[in-house]
Formats: C-alpha cells, structure tokens, sequence
C-alpha cells in the first residue's frame, strides 16, 4: 500500500484547540491534549491528510537521553532521493524520534504510546528505557509541515547504546546539550524546527542551566 493511502489518526483542528489555543510548546500541566485527541479522533488517508489544514495529525516525539551522562540523542536525516521519502525534512537535523499513528496501534489499550514504541522499535536499536515521560505539546502552525501535524513530547532515559537502525538517519550519536545549540546556530545547517521547539523543554527536563542567567 502507498504511504499515500494509509490511513493515520487525525483529530479536527477546532476540537483540538477548542478551549485553548499555542503557537510553539505548551507544558503537559496546562492543558490535556492527550486526552482531547484520544476522545476525538479519526481516521484520514495520509496523502488527503497533508493537504487539509483543518486536520492535525498527532506525533509522539521522542526525546531519548543517556541518564548516565545527560547526552541526548541526536541525527541527521538522510538528503538523498529514494533515501528519505518526506522532502520536506531531508537533511535536516533532528533530536525527536516520532511517526503517525496507524490503526494497527490501536491493539494497544494507548494507540499514541503504542505508536512512540513501534516507531522507537523501527528506527533504533535500543535495549533497554525507563518508562517515558509526557514534558508537554508541540504545535508550529508556521510551517508547511507544521500546520499539519501536532506533537506530544516525551522524555525517554536510557542507560544502553543507541544505534540508526533505519536507512532514513543518516548519521545519529548522543551528544551534549550545548552541541544541540551549536548545530542551531550553525547557519549552514538545517534543523527540524520541533527540535527547536523542544530544546528549552529539554534544557529544563534535565536541569542544565541557562547561560542567560
């Protein structure tokens, strides 16, 4: 089946942000979009999906960290054709691990964790992790692929080595927090603007304090 024609959860756009709207992150104690998607969603084919602004597709982005030393996960997309299907986003830098929620994540009794665990299980080889951790929500509705989707971000600790699995990351390591903010302020790279977002959430998670002070 074309990915084009597989269908993924959606949640409609003005029942999402029925009583409260964000451009950017909004912490997990604000307001419970986990819940409003779980008790509104349905089902769309991803390719009528991207193309309808009035849907949100929810994506659990994961944060994967090494507890031990407090490095954090971090890759490259692969930028070649036929390596990385999503134009969008080939070649750009990432530090969350996230996908779309398939029907077939609905055999687990939360389709949002069941989905974070298969994509983790797809993408990486990893052993072992402690339960995961909800920091908050990611909505960036100023950018074309932003608009479309809507992102629940979670904290995952670690203490085993964490290798690509899939073709699509190109080159992924753990790394320091301060080499998060160097790639961003490297004008001659390209970052997925939800790990933008998500870099002061994590600086907080794990207690690194701001240069600023």
């Amino acid at each position: 089946m074309l990915k084009s024609e597989k269908e993924i959860m959606v949640v409609d756009r003005s029942t999402l942000f029925a009583d409260s709207y964000f451009q950017g992150f909004s912490p997990a104690d604000v307001a419970n979009y986990n819940e409003i998607i779980q008790d509104n969603f349905t089902w769309e084919k991803r390719g009528l999906a991207e193309q309808n602004s009035d849907l949100k597709q929810p994506i659990a982005y994961c944060i994967i960290v090494n507890e031990k030393t407090n490095e954090i996960f971090a890759y490259q997309r692969a930028s070649k054709d036929g390596q990385y299907d999503e134009k969008r986003l080939r070649g750009m830098w990432s530090w969350g691990i996230g996908g779309h929620i398939d029907k077939i994540d609905l055999n687990g009794t939360d389709p949002i964790k069941t989905s974070m665990l298969r994509e983790i299980e797809e993408e990486l080889y990893m052993d072992k992790f402690k339960e995961p951790e909800i920091l908050g929500y990611i909505n960036d509705d100023q950018t074309e692929v932003g608009q479309v989707h809507f992102g629940l971000l979670y904290l995952f600790k670690t203490t085993s080595k964490v290798r690509p699995k899939d073709s699509e990351i190109a080159w992924g390591n753990f790394v320091p927090y301060d080499k998060l903010e160097e790639i961003i302020m490297d004008s001659e790279t390209k970052v997925e603007t939800w790990s933008e977002i998500a870099l002061e959430p994590i600086r907080k998670a794990l207690g690194i304090s701001d240069k600023n002070d």
